[in-house]
């Protein structure tokens, strides 16, 4: 097998480093530099939540939402949505070009731009901002004894100019009232620098003194030291007062423009900041009639999502596509796109979402398989393709492209089951159990085995098709049906061979089986963790729906993923298996406890996969956890499959679609109602339609009312309240409709369009 797979980091790390380490060469870089400490909302006296597994402990311990989980390393989008372009600053204020896609190191940048200080001192970083969630216009704070250094980054597309990235760098005293200070540039590359002066303006050009500017800059420049793979310049001496920094301004040209272009620019830097101010101020998260409001934390990270998404899109062969990230994810993945695509649903990006939808299906190959970014024993791709055609159908409330597609899934049904059929004659522990041949797992399980996650997928697929096809009155399409309960009958059978105990005293389904030699490895180390590779496993039990609750496989896999809990998410359940988080699994498993009635737990993991993100609301795949001497970074960020995931639990919090129940304000608890803020969606699409609702405080925080609407779609099998909200608010009455209580769930009469239910102390 070519292990193409996106998720080929333990490997690649030791080699992407590049010519970019941000330990740089340069003397007044090398000096140690440090990133000022993030500090907790809650202050000092945070509770031990780690050890306090009990629910009861949780509900009263919810952390706050402080990013007290930070990667301490990260990299940011400031790029445009749709943007070709995918500029990048990171932790440092450094700017991150040229990263190749696919195949090359997540670390691995040919140009980087970093700025600093002449003196002796070492720099301290003492914060990164964004003006505001919506605004990827980024303040960088770097600070020395006498003086700090800010620095601001944007991007501008100037009509007659074109893209350009811009730095605008002040220097402002911190203890005198003048000084002079001398900036510093260091651009890291391997090509050869062209350093040119023109009408006052210092150009750098790369390999040729005829090439397109790399660098624009409006005082003048003087190289400083040359390294091997880097060389400092130094600029203009400026006089700073308090008040009054020094300043000078950097343009970077995107698409080769010339400096006939970009000088009227380069002479007015506070218009291009308010230009581009003025662009993301305008800039709206929702499209169409859907809009959302959240308050608090929950509002700013949606909004955010939304931009990191927009701005990882971009159009090929005429599509647009919902990219996972701006480096080595920077292309289609499909398991990431099914959970993207149901996110730009819920934000309104309707014509996007379909674009994306045909995008993925046109990896679909003759024989019936579809493979994208996550390589050709991928086999799960093809299921979760069948699965998306039919969330996005459902959520569109348009079945034609679904009818149009049944050539295309009979081929793909055909396809799974030949692979089953194969893995009959073969004689590995797969066949021998009548599933599908042995693939790759991914999430921290690498190359070919007897496996369950592909089974797993594959089996959410079929089902969701099966199903549709069902509602929708069309024939089973080439025995799908058959098929789909002959392998969901070889997994039972299969699990019941493949439970193992836990030490913790719980049996569980590992997704590698017994017999693979991996298992019995001479050194402990080198063994599976448990909870390896369980992703494929949260996801057949929501969204896949393969299961019943109170399933034995459900069960096991709720024990371990609270057994393995560490800093508020499941730990080394992914490619680090040894001190590291794999941060959007977390949204996984808040589905599945959310799915599941586990409210707290649902909470609980979901603040604590934000507070992995950083401050700039982005996350990185997977990170060491606080104090790891064993752990690394691992692939893009920012990494859009975690966007989707907060847009999507911060939905389902709201409305959760159950199979064809409707259960409302299911992961609503104290923390999202403690300001008192209304929390609402309009026009949010279900497969029973679009929905409204708004929750509202009343008598001064004394109950709560629910507005509920419901378009035209299909009427749900049941809509379902929580009796008792946020702990200390209950159910008293409903205007608009008939409820009926059955334990701590009121049952709303499903056919009822609009209808008020209030709570009160």
């Amino acid at each position: 097998m070519s292990e193409s797979s996106r998720r080929k980091f333990l490997r690649n790390i030791s080699l992407g480093l590049g010519t970019a380490s941000m330990a740089g060469p340069a003397s007044f870089l090398s000096k140690a530099r440090s990133l000022a400490p993030i500090e907790s909302e809650a202050g000092d006296s945070l509770p031990d939540i780690e050890k306090s597994r009990g629910p009861e402990e949780r509900r009263s311990a919810l952390p706050a939402i402080d990013f007290r989980y930070s990667p301490l390393s990260w990299q940011t989008a400031y790029c445009f949505p749709d943007d070709h372009y995918k500029s990048l600053i990171g932790e440092h204020g450094d700017l991150r070009y040229g990263h190749p896609g696919q195949g090359a190191g997540s670390k691995y940048f040919p140009e980087v731009v970093e700025f600093s200080l002449l003196g002796m001192e070492a720099n301290e970083v003492r914060g990164q901002r964004l003006e505001a969630p919506g605004v990827p216009i980024i303040h960088t704070r770097i600070d020395r004894p006498e003086a700090f250094l800010e620095l601001t980054t944007f991007a501008t597309q100037r009509a007659g100019e074109g893209r350009v990235d811009n730095v605008i760098l002040e220097v402002e005293p911190r203890t005198l009232h003048t000084l002079q200070a001398v900036p510093v540039m260091v651009l890291s590359t391997k090509r050869e620098i062209k350093l040119q002066e023109s009408a006052g303006i210092t150009l750098l050009r790369l390999d040729d003194e005829a090439a397109a500017p790399f660098l624009l800059v409006d005082v003048p420049l003087s190289r400083h030291e040359d390294g091997v793979v880097y060389q400092s310049f130094l600029l203009q001496a400026g006089i700073a007062t308090e008040g009054r920094p020094s300043r000078c301004f950097f343009r970077f040209p995107q698409e080769g423009q010339e400096i006939d272009k970009l000088k009227e620019g380069l002479e007015t830097p506070d218009r291009l900041l308010a230009e581009a101010r003025q662009y993301w101020q305008n800039w709206k998260p929702f499209e169409g009639k859907v809009s959302w409001q959240l308050p608090g934390r929950h509002g700013e990270f949606l909004v955010a999502c939304a931009r990191n998404l927009q701005q990882a899109r971009e159009e090929k062969a005429g599509r647009i596509t919902f990219q996972v990230g701006p480096t080595v994810y920077r292309g289609l993945w499909v398991v990431d796109g099914n959970f993207i695509l149901e996110a730009a649903r819920y934000l309104g990006y309707d014509k996007e979402a379909q674009q994306g939808l045909e995008a993925t299906w046109k990896y679909q190959e003759a024989d019936g398989g579809v493979f994208a970014g996550g390589g050709r024993e991928h086999w799960k791709d093809t299921g979760i393709a069948m699965f998306t055609l039919v969330r996005q159908a459902e959520l569109s409330q348009d079945w034609s492209y679904f009818r149009e597609m049944q050539p295309s899934v009979v081929r793909a049904v055909k396809f799974l089951a030949s692979l089953r059929d194969k893995a009959q004659s073969d004689g590995s522990m797969n066949g021998r159990y009548g599933l599908l041949a042995p693939g790759f797992g991914d999430g921290g399980l690498g190359g070919v085995r007897s496996e369950f996650t592909n089974t797993l997928w594959v089996l959410a697929g079929l089902k969701a098709v099966t199903e549709a096809t069902d509602r929708l009155g069309l024939p089973d399409l080439d025995g799908a049906q058959r098929f789909y309960n002959e392998l969901r009958a070889a997994l039972f059978a299969a699990a019941r061979q493949e439970m193992r105990r836990h030490p913790e005293g719980f049996d569980y389904l590992p997704m590698l089986t017994k017999g693979d030699p991996q298992w019995a490895t001479r050194d402990e180390w080198d063994r599976p963790r448990p909870q390896n590779a369980q992703w494929a496993l949260s996801h057949a039990i929501y969204p896949g729906l393969v299961f019943e609750k109170d399933d034995a496989i459900v069960k096991g896999h709720v024990q371990l993923m609270q057994a393995c809990t560490q800093e508020d998410i499941p730990a080394e359940t992914g490619w680090l298996p040894h001190g590291g988080v794999w941060n959007y699994n977390a949204g996984f498993v808040a589905h599945v406890y959310l799915w599941a009635g586990i409210p707290d737990w649902a909470r609980l993991t979901f603040r604590g996969f934000l507070n992995h993100a950083t401050q700039l609301y982005c996350w990185r795949e997977e990170q060491p956890m606080r104090g790891s001497l064993t752990a690394d970074y691992v692939g893009d960020m920012p990494h859009n499959w975690a966007s989707a995931e907060c847009i999507l639990y911060l939905r389902h919090m709201l409305a959760l679609e159950d199979g064809q129940a409707l259960r409302l304000l299911a992961g609503v608890g104290e923390s999202e109602l403690a300001d008192g803020e209304p929390l609402s969606i309009a026009q949010s699409p279900t497969r029973f339609g679009r929905i409204d609702m708004n929750i509202e405080s009343l008598d001064r925080h004394q109950g709560w009312r629910l507005k509920f609407q419901r378009g035209s779609g299909p009427t749900p099998s049941s809509v379902q309240l929580p009796l008792i909200l946020a702990s200390r608010f209950r159910f008293v009455e409903i205007h608009g409709a008939q409820a009926r209580q059955e334990g701590n769930t009121v049952f709303v009469t499903s056919s009822a369009a609009s209808w008020e239910a209030l709570w009160k102390v």
